[in-house]
């Protein structure tokens, strides 16, 4: 099983991580953050990794550091199950359409952390959220999972649904990436030999 625990410590945040990456897609969330819980939510049942997190964060400030160390937490958490890559497809890509709104997901576990996205947000907040820190947490997750990312909304009006598009796009395509290659499932995907 690839599976992972973290346990994150800070002055601003205390944040414990359960991952599996052959689950069923089960998860536990709590950071705090509603809007933030569902996001994640969609991210373990569309990618069928198993997902429990469990943030405490200074929200009494405001949502940076509980959304950025919990990007930070669970690309750790994907890093340590996966290993040394051993047998993924290691690329994944998904078109991700939501009502209105299609989003395109690309990525790489390619060890080198690289975000692009666009995320053409017409307002401050979804719930309690500030849009803006939807970025941040990509580019978290991405710095400490060793992915390179981009995210991409072709079009779309409905902010709730181009936050949500962007997430379901990102489980499907890191549900690809993730899975073990059974034509190659003894080799590391890469002519340099290592991930």
């Amino acid at each position: 099983m690839r599976t992972a625990t973290i346990h994150r410590a800070t002055s601003e945040t205390t944040i414990d991580v359960a991952i599996n990456l052959d689950g069923t897609g089960s998860y536990s969330v709590e950071t705090g953050v509603g809007f933030f819980n569902h996001m994640l939510e969609q991210l373990s049942r569309h990618s069928l990794v198993d997902l429990t997190v469990k943030t405490v964060g200074d929200l009494h400030i405001d949502q940076h550091h509980t959304v950025e160390d919990t990007g930070l937490a669970i690309g750790q958490a994907v890093a340590q199950a996966l290993g040394d890559k051993r047998g993924i497809r290691r690329y994944g890509d998904a078109l991700s359409p939501m009502d209105e709104t299609l989003t395109q997901v690309a990525l790489d576990l390619s060890g080198r952390p690289w975000f692009v996205g666009d995320l053409p947000f017409t307002q401050k907040r979804l719930g309690e959220m500030d849009t803006e820190l939807f970025a941040h947490f990509f580019h978290s997750l991405a710095q400490t999972a060793g992915l390179t990312l981009h995210i991409r909304t072709l079009y779309g009006d409905n902010n709730h649904h181009i936050a949500e598009a962007a997430f379901k796009g990102l489980a499907r395509a890191l549900r690809t990436a993730i899975e073990i290659d059974p034509r190659k499932a003894d080799a590391i995907p890469s002519t340099k030999g290592t991930l």
